[in-house]
């Protein structure tokens, strides 16, 4: 299983190089709809700057990207920077790096490093999520088995969100989809033993 991660809520980094000033911006987005919204609402911000060059992924195994250069010489922003999202496994975000010419040219490799070194510093400003579907259960059990059955859960991957102890246990957990197959035969089996309810 590949796993993908994304960023949680908007976030945006500013360097200076070679007195040009870079500012990466990565948000959250499930669409190409989406994407193109916030390269619109970062370009309008910063529509005095001299680029406002952009890069999205999106799809569950990162199957849809796109990337523009904006006015810089050909493949030496876009491309690198979608080069940067596509290093660390990233999707559903999109980014948009800024920049404001501060009148040293940089030359295509200076180019090239300045835009993937602006997106790598917003994806290391703060820690990425990752992007897995779980699959949450509900369970009712008795305290003499309420141990035995939150060990046995831990070891098939499964993690406890909620206990509540009352006349009986009740016990909230959630699993990995990719990885429920064996906590599934568990539980029905143990339904069927009457060790167990299920809740729906």
């Amino acid at each position: 299983m590949k796993y993908f991660y994304s960023v949680n809520n908007e976030r945006s980094v500013e360097i200076k190089i070679k007195r040009s000033t870079f500012i990466a911006h990565l948000d959250y987005v499930e669409s190409i709809k989406e994407a193109k919204e916030f390269i619109s609402k970062i370009s309008d911000k910063h529509k005095l700057a001299n680029h406002n060059c952009w890069a999205y992924i999106v799809g569950d195994n990162a199957e849809i990207f796109h990337s523009s250069d904006a006015g810089e010489p050909s493949g030496t922003a876009g491309q690198p920077m979608l080069n940067m999202l596509k290093k660390y496994d990233m999707t559903n975000v999109a980014c948009v790096v800024t920049r404001y010419f501060g009148g040293v040219k940089l030359g295509i490799r200076g180019l090239i490093e300045a835009y993937g070194e602006s997106v790598e510093a917003a994806i290391k400003s703060e820690k990425l999520i990752k992007l897995v579907k779980t699959k949450e259960y509900s369970v009712e059990t008795d305290y003499a088995f309420a141990e035995t059955f939150k060990y046995k859960i831990g070891k098939l991957n499964a993690e406890l969100i909620d206990s509540q102890y009352s006349d009986i246990v009740r016990m909230k957990f959630n699993i990995e989809e990719h990885l429920s197959s064996d906590l599934e035969k568990y539980l029905n089996e143990l339904s069927a033993a009457g060790k167990i309810k299920l809740e729906n």
